[in-house]
């Protein structure tokens, strides 16, 4: 007796999300964080959120839910969160007594907190206070940071390639000059702030061969304060940050590359022992030795 497998669809979105759960990729694409609001958000917070979601997009999800987060003593329900907008960052706005203004940025691997920084908005400006027009929604932006302090201090190195994380697109192996439209700029004064600042880049005519580069700001203006840091451990940091082991490239033994571009290739042979080596035989190619007034002919080898 034979019984025919019938196959089911799914009929509901999380039993597709269960069929089409994705696979690891090797190569990762582009990163889509989701933005939060705490159970209570100023109007602020509000905006800040709006307007970094406006440089993130399309990449990028907005959850209108309040919810009750307390990330730095509980990040369980962050994470869970992020499981299910398969998103690897994230940003938390919310705003109390005691921290007024607040705003948390961070990572997750595996599913769990990586490392978060906790910001205060200081100062700021929205995008709809600057004139000036607007960027290409989906651009790639330049990233620019200025001050020594991004590389003297672990919680300022942090914060940087946490930034580079989040507005990070696609990979370009080339880049056009009429291609660089946005720049993003972070500035660490000497009291600590740090000053976000958003421009539009606009070539105007020099005269000469390359064109005369001038900056607009069209906002968002924002001055943050760095509060609490949960930093990862090294052992945790290396391995989020390890290669698949298709994209290491394995150098190839005895082949070089020289400066015009050619390959060449060495090649390594044993010892070779010619008297040994058995060539043909001419019948023409005797030797003749006298032995007794006799003369006696033998056949070489060559």
């Amino acid at each position: 007796m034979s019984v025919l497998q019938r196959l089911v669809k799914p009929t509901t979105h999380k039993g597709k999300k269960i069929l089409l759960k994705k696979e690891p990729q090797i190569i990762e694409g582009t990163k889509a964080p989701i933005f939060l609001k705490g159970r209570k958000t100023s109007e602020k917070v509000r905006r800040v959120l709006k307007d970094i979601y406006d440089l993130k997009k399309p990449d990028g999800q907005m959850l209108h839910r309040k919810n009750d987060i307390t990330i730095f003593e509980d990040a369980t329900p962050v994470e869970s969160l992020c499981k299910k907008h398969d998103s690897s960052l994230f940003m938390l706005g919310s705003h109390s007594k005691k921290r007024p203004d607040n705003l948390v940025v961070g990572r997750t691997f595996n599913n769990s907190i990586l490392d978060m920084v906790e910001l205060e908005i200081k100062d700021y400006e929205g995008l709809r206070e600057f004139a000036a027009s607007k960027v290409t929604m989906g651009i790639k932006p330049c990233l620019l940071f200025n001050g020594p302090q991004w590389e003297q201090s672990e919680e300022y190195r942090q914060l940087k390639s946490i930034f580079i994380d989040f507005f990070h697109r696609e990979e370009v192996e080339a880049v056009r000059l009429q291609g660089l439209e946005h720049t993003i700029s972070f500035n660490v004064t000497p009291d600590g702030s740090i000053c976000l600042r958003s421009y539009k880049v606009l070539l105007k005519k020099s005269g000469q061969r390359t064109p005369r580069v001038e900056l607009e700001e069209i906002g968002p203006r924002i001055d943050f304060a760095l509060r609490r840091t949960k930093l990862p451990t090294p052992d945790l940091m290396k391995e989020a940050c390890k290669k698949p082991k298709e994209l290491k490239i394995t150098k190839k033994k005895n082949i070089s590359t020289d400066k015009l571009g050619s390959t060449h290739g060495r090649i390594h042979m044993g010892k070779q022992e010619i008297n040994k080596i058995q060539t043909r035989k001419f019948k023409g190619l005797k030797k003749q030795k006298v032995k007794g007034g006799r003369v006696e002919k033998k056949k070489i080898s060559v």
